[in-house]
């Protein structure tokens, strides 16, 4: 149609990843889950991409999407890897105090309400959150810079379930061919 598309989701799968793809599901605008054989035949890797509410959204537009992406999460069996990943529009900070089960000190900047509900969610589905776990250069860091380079946001994240948290072995923003 001739609307302009302001939300959407989808990944990029190698060759490989191709042919290990076992299943995917859209589940409107804003979630995708992709679902993968592994090298051991009883363990599947579930990931979910998403593309969250702005911080300036409605608090009932930012409930509908959790309470989706927690019911999405809920669907995949426990002893399966879980990976979260997506445009979370969540400032989480670098302050892990009371939250050190979910998140390491290597964030950037402060929470903020979305922040908060993923780190919720986090707990929630005993995940890590990737970007906070690694000391990296500030630029290494930075997932978003607004229009007039004057605002530096780490609001995109990768998730992955704690009991899977030692195979994740780095995360880290490569900057643009722009920057």
């Amino acid at each position: 149609d001739d609307a302009p598309h302001t939300l959407g989701v989808g990944i990029m799968l190698s060759p490989l990843a191709q042919k290990a793809l076992i299943a995917w599901e859209p589940y409107g605008p804003r979630l995708m889950t992709a679902t993968f054989k592994t090298k051991n035949p009883k363990i599947k890797l579930n990931f979910i991409q998403c593309y969250s509410p702005t911080e300036t959204s409605s608090a009932e537009e930012k409930d509908e999407f959790y309470g989706l992406l927690n019911q999405v999460t809920s669907k995949f069996s426990k002893r399966d890897v879980l990976i979260v990943s997506g445009d979370l529009n969540a400032k989480v900070g670098s302050d892990n105090r009371g939250h050190e089960q979910i998140m390491g000190c290597h964030g950037i900047g402060d929470d903020n309400d979305n922040g908060d509900r993923l780190m919720n969610f986090c707990s929630t589905n005993k995940l890590v959150i990737g970007g906070t776990l690694f000391p990296h250069k500030y630029i290494n860091k930075v997932t978003w810079i607004s229009p007039d380079d004057k605002t530096e946001n780490q609001i995109d994240h990768i998730c992955i379930a704690r009991k899977f948290r030692s195979t994740l072995q780095d995360v880290k923003v490569m900057r643009s061919a722009t920057r």
